[in-house]
């Protein structure tokens, strides 16, 4: 899977007892990516550690009516242990992300690892909804450990001609993990109870926290003070601003949503005019002041919106617009995040020597087509008019998202690798809550069946937008 990448030889390491120490040296601090193997090793742990961040975001909605049944909640109370998650890393992203670049982005992982392996147990044991709901939020900031420096490692990890590569493979991983979620948690469902979701991350994360330990590279700290304030700020601001998208489809009254959306403003404002005079501030506005990178992160949000449309709102076009059954509807399903996974490496040695910015845009053009075919479908089409509009779509999207997440993380200074790394995985939730808070908008105010072609065609007109800020930038210097 990452065969054939050069690399300076592997530094002689001492023989020690233990099997494994010998075969995983200890992390040097290096200038432009790590030696083989030690590589192979960093991105093994890394790897599982994403694995596992990503399904547990994934994995509870479909435990939900057995975990409401098991603790005699109403569905109201139950969705707390899929929202604790979310919004739990949604607001911990930046100020661990700003962590990462003051002690070190190994330090931030390393610790993110432990309190989800850590929270997984804590999930697994829960006697009530109030403790699991309690223990998933404990997990989601493990996950955000995780997620808010993986960009910022991947770039030291790899070297700069292979960055691409490295970037494409963190994008498989994270398409494969969000198809297989559903499909995973079903077959553990089949065979055993719920708690079996999260106590499978236990040995998993004992065994990747004992690998990165020894692989993981050093990082130079910056050395300055991490911002309490600009972190509580930006809890609220970011919050409140989920809970209020979350709320646009009539399930909070309407004032409640403004006010909650107002606070988002009022708190977002406080925030960026403090921010505005910190040399190194947790919300990266200096590098929002770069227009290259407040391009990509303006087109990333658009495109991941755009991708959340569609994967919220397919189900329903196939089930109440061409009337498909449950099973077919999730047939139907697998040719994007296939496609995706498929291309995403592709599309990462591709960057390493094309222009990404015009492989970007030419993904994005791709995946718009792919989204406007969808609505333009006939009013019965078959199974293969279906499947090659969705492969279109998820070819496009495979083929967009290394390129703009390389540009993203090479627009920064390697300084700044944290702040970039975060914006990006918080553009990422944003755009993905955005897209189904669109959704439930148009759902709630044309119904499902009309709302669904609808929604294609915001999808993509996002995507054209996206495709036209992509085109206004340039590729710095990685």
């Amino acid at each position: 899977m990452l065969t054939g990448m050069s690399s300076p030889p592997m530094p002689t390491v001492s023989a020690t007892p233990s099997a494994t120490q010998s075969a995983v040296p200890k992390p040097p601090a290096v200038a432009d990516g790590l030696p083989v193997p030690q590589r192979y090793w960093a991105m093994a742990a890394m790897t599982v550690a994403l694995i596992m961040a990503v399904l547990d975001g994934v994995v509870a909605n479909i435990a939900l009516p057995t975990i409401q049944r098991e603790f005699g909640v109403d569905a109201a109370g139950a969705i707390w242990v899929v929202n604790a998650y979310q919004l739990a890393v949604t607001v911990s992203l930046f100020p661990l992300a700003s962590l990462g670049d003051i002690i070190g982005y190994r330090k931030v992982y390393w610790g993110g690892l432990a309190v989800f392996t850590v929270a997984s147990l804590a999930c697994a044991l829960s006697p009530s909804l109030p403790v699991l709901t309690a223990a998933r939020v404990l997990q989601g900031i493990g996950g955000a450990g995780i997620m808010s420096v993986n960009l910022a490692l991947v770039r030291h990890i790899y070297p700069s001609s292979h960055l691409g590569r490295g970037v494409g493979y963190n994008a498989m991983i994270v398409a494969v993990s969000s198809a297989a979620g559903p499909s995973l948690a079903a077959l553990i469902l089949s065979v055993a109870s719920w708690p079996w979701l999260f106590a499978v991350n236990v040995p998993l994360g004992l065994a990747a926290l004992a690998v990165a330990a020894r692989a993981m590279p050093v990082s130079t700290p910056a050395g300055h003070r991490f911002d309490w304030v600009s972190a509580l700020l930006n809890a609220g601001m970011l919050g409140l601003l989920i809970i209020g998208f979350k709320g646009v489809d009539g399930s909070q009254p309407g004032w409640l949503v403004a006010a909650e959306l107002a606070g988002a403003v009022v708190l977002g404002v406080t925030l960026v005019r403090r921010e505005l005079s910190q040399t190194a501030p947790l919300l990266p506005v200096d590098l929002l002041r770069r227009p290259v990178f407040a391009l990509t992160v303006v087109t990333s949000v658009c495109a991941f919106a755009s991708q959340n449309i569609v994967f919220v709102a397919m189900p329903f076009f196939f089930e109440d617009v061409l009337h498909r059954s449950l099973a077919e509807s999730g047939l139907l399903m697998t040719p994007w995040p296939l496609m995706v996974a498929l291309v995403a490496p592709i599309s990462g040695r591709l960057a390493d020597r094309y222009e990404p910015t015009r492989l970007a845009a030419v993904g994005l053009a791709l995946f718009a087509s792919g989204l406007a075919l969808m609505a333009l479908l006939p009013p019965d089409p078959s199974t293969l008019d279906v499947v090659w509009r969705m492969a279109l779509a998820g070819f496009g999207f495979g083929l967009f998202q290394t390129p703009n997440n390389k540009v993203l993380v090479t627009s920064a200074p390697k300084e700044r690798s944290g702040g970039a790394s975060g914006i990006q995985a918080t553009g990422r939730l944003l755009g993905q809550t955005l897209g189904a808070a669109t959704v439930g908008l148009v759902f709630s105010a044309v119904g499902k069946a009309d709302g669904s072609v609808t929604v294609l065609w915001l999808g993509a007109g996002l995507c054209a937008v996206a495709c036209l800020t992509g085109l206004f930038r340039r590729r710095p210097a990685a």
